[in-house]
C-alpha cells in the first residue's frame, strides 16, 4: 500500500512522508528520526546542525533571483502522538506506521497516522531537496517533543536562526491561517494509600469503558466528546454511594493531549449488593449512552465478573479520590470574549491510574489567557488537595498572542484569496503551537501557521486529505515565491 501512497500527488511530499513514517518517532524517543533528518540534510550537502536539545536545523541558500528576499524559517515538529486501538497489535518503538488509502484520505491501520506534523515535515523536506522550486534562503527547523512538553521549542536558544519570517506548518484545516494559539500547563496529582484485604463475602467485576472517539484535547475539546475517565468515575461514584463499591485498580486514558477513549477498573461489591448493583448500573449505563448517542454512537460500557483481587483501596482515601475527580473540571471552562467561537480555557483529565497503593491523575489545562490558565490550574489543584493528593505543575508554555498587523499574515491572506477566490479563515486556535515559545528567543520574527486538512489527530482515526495536501503544497510554493525583500 505504501507504493500507492508514493504515487499520490504531490509525489515528493508523499514520498518524504512515507520515508518519515518508516522511522519510529514517539515523543521523547526521537533519536532515530533526528538521525534520519541529519542524514537527509547531509546527503543534500546542506548545512545541518543539531542543537543542544535535539532540534535539527537545515539551511539552504536562496535560488537565483531570490537572494535579496527575507530569509524564511520553515518549521514543523518531528515527533508524533502514539495512540492505537485496544485490539491493534503495534509497537511504536520499533515499527513504522502502516498506511492505507481510503477514498480521498490517507489513514493508518488502527494507529495514529503521524500526519500531525509529519506532512509539514515532508513538505519542508521536499523544498529542501528540490532543484526547481523558487524560494528565498531557507532555514528548516525540525523541533522535537512538541506533543508532550514542547521541550524542543523551549530549548532552542537564540543565535541558531537568522530568518525574519516563520512559516509554521502545523495547522489542520486547509482554509485556515493561524495567527495565535493557546498556552498550556501540565497538572499531576499523586498520593499513596494503604491497601485493605478483600473479604470472602464479595464479588469482583471489571468495568470497561471503550468505543469513544477520543481526539485532540485542544482542537476537539469543544465538541462535547466523551471522556472515558469522567464516565468511569461517574459509574464508580454511583456504585460507591449506593452499594459500597470498592476500587482495586483503575487504568484510564494515556497521553495528556489526547481525550481519553478507554478506561478499565477492577472493583469489589458485597455479595448481598450484587443484584441491585447490576440493576442500578444497567440503568446508569443506559442513561450515559443516551446522553452521548448523537456524538458517541460506539460508546461501550461492559461489566463482567472476575476473580477477587487480593487488595482494595483504603476506604477514606477512595471516597476523597472519587469526589475529587468528580469535582475536577473537564472540557471547556470559558469561550474567548474577543474571538468568536474560540475556546479560551479548558482542561482535559487525560490519565487516571490507581494500582498497588498509588494514585496518579494527569491533566492538561490550556488557555489563551495566562491568568485564566493559572486560575483553572489552581481550581483543579484545590480539588485534589482537598482529597489529600499532592499536586505539581510542569511543562508550562506560553500562548502565541495574535498580531493582526503581521506583514506575513497579510501576504498569506492575500495569496489565499487570489488562489481560491475566497477569503481564508484568520484564526487563533486552542491547540498548542510552538510559535509562542519560539517568539521568546526570536521576538522580531513574524509568524504565521497553515497546513493541510487533518481529521482525528491524536487518535487512531487520524486521517489526512489527499486533495487538501495538493492544495496546501500549491499554497506553500506560492508563498515562497512572494516573500518580500529585505529591508
Amino acid at each position: 500500500m505504501n507504493t500507492e501512497i508514493r504515487n499520490l500527488e504531490p509525489k515528493s511530499v508523499w514520498n518524504n512522508f512515507t520515508n518519515l513514517n518508516a522511522v519510529p518517532r514517539p515523543s521523547k524517543k526521537e533519536e532515530r528520526v533526528i538521525a534520519f533528518m541529519v542524514d537527509f540534510g547531509k546527503k543534500l550537502n546542506l548545512e545541518t546542525v543539531v542543537d543542544n536539545v535535539g532540534n535539527v536545523i537545515i539551511k539552504k541558500p536562496a535560488t537565483t533571483g531570490f537572494e535579496n528576499k527575507k530569509t524564511v524559517v520553515m518549521q514543523s515538529h518531528l515527533d508524533m502522538v502514539h495512540q492505537k486501538n485496544a485490539d491493534t497489535v503495534f509497537d511504536f518503538d520499533s515499527q513504522g506506521i502502516e498506511m492505507v488509502i481510503d477514498g480521498d484520505w490517507v489513514t493508518a491501520k488502527g494507529t495514529t497516522l503521524g500526519a500531525d506534523n509529519g506532512l509539514g515535515v515532508a513538505a519542508i523536506m521536499s523544498v529542501l531537496e528540490s532543484k526547481t522550486i523558487e524560494h528565498p534562503a531557507i532555514e528548516a527547523l525540525f523541533t522535537i517533543d512538541e506533543e508532550t512538553g514542547m521541550t524542543g521549542a523551549k530549548g532552542l536558544e537564540s543565535g541558531y536562526l537568522d530568518g525574519e519570517i516563520l512559516l509554521n506548518l502545523d495547522t489542520e484545516e486547509d482554509d485556515e491561517i493561524g495567527m495565535g494559539c493557546a498556552g498550556g500547563i501540565d497538572i499531576t496529582a499523586k498520593r499513596t494509600y494503604n491497601e485493605e484485604t478483600v473479604s470472602d463475602n464479595c464479588a469482583a467485576f471489571i468495568i470497561s469503558v471503550s468505543g469513544l472517539n477520543g481526539g485532540h484535547s485542544g482542537m476537539d475539546i469543544h465538541k462535547g466528546l466523551g471522556n472515558a475517565n469522567k464516565i468511569m468515575n461517574r459509574i464508580l461514584f454511583d456504585g460507591f454511594e449506593n452499594f459500597g463499591l470498592r476500587i482495586s485498580e483503575i487504568n484510564g486514558g494515556s497521553l495528556r493531549n489526547a481525550i481519553p477513549r478507554e478506561s478499565k477498573a477492577t472493583i469489589v461489591i458485597d455479595n448481598i449488593s450484587k443484584e441491585p448493583f447490576f440493576f442500578e448500573i444497567k440503568e446508569l449505563i443506559h442513561n450515559i449512552k443516551s446522553e452521548f448517542k448523537s456524538i458517541e454512537p460506539n460508546l461501550s460500557v461492559e461489566v463482567s465478573e472476575t476473580n477477587l483481587p487480593e487488595k482494595i483501596m483504603n476506604l477514606g482515601i477512595q471516597e476523597g479520590f472519587i469526589r475529587s475527580v468528580y469535582a475536577t473540571l473537564n472540557g471547556v471552562y470559558r469561550m474567548s470574549p474577543d474571538i468568536k467561537d474560540l475556546v479560551e480555557t479548558s482542561n482535559n483529565i487525560a490519565k487516571v491510574v490507581v494500582k498497588n497503593g498509588e494514585i496518579s491523575v494527569k491533566c492538561l489545562t490550556r488557555s489563551s489567557s495566562e491568568t485564566n490558565k493559572i486560575d483553572v490550574a489552581n481550581s483543579i489543584r484545590s480539588a485534589f488537595e482537598l482529597a489529600g493528593l499532592e499536586v505539581s505543575f510542569s511543562g508550562e508554555y506560553p500562548g502565541w498572542l495574535p498580531n493582526i498587523n503581521s506583514d506575513i499574515l497579510k501576504i498569506v491572506d492575500s495569496l489565499y484569496e487570489k488562489l481560491h477566490g475566497e477569503k481564508a479563515k484568520i484564526a487563533a486556535c486552542h491547540a498548542g503551537l510552538e510559535c509562542g515559545i519560539l517568539g521568546q528567543n526570536y521576538p522580531k520574527m513574524d509568524m504565521v501557521s497553515f497546513g493541510p486538512t487533518i481529521l482525528g489527530a491524536h487518535s487512531p482515526d487520524e486521517r489526512a486529505s489527499i486533495s487538501s495536501t495538493q492544495k496546501f503544497w500549491k499554497f506553500l510554493l506560492e508563498i515562497l515565491k512572494n516573500i518580500p525583500n529585505k529591508s
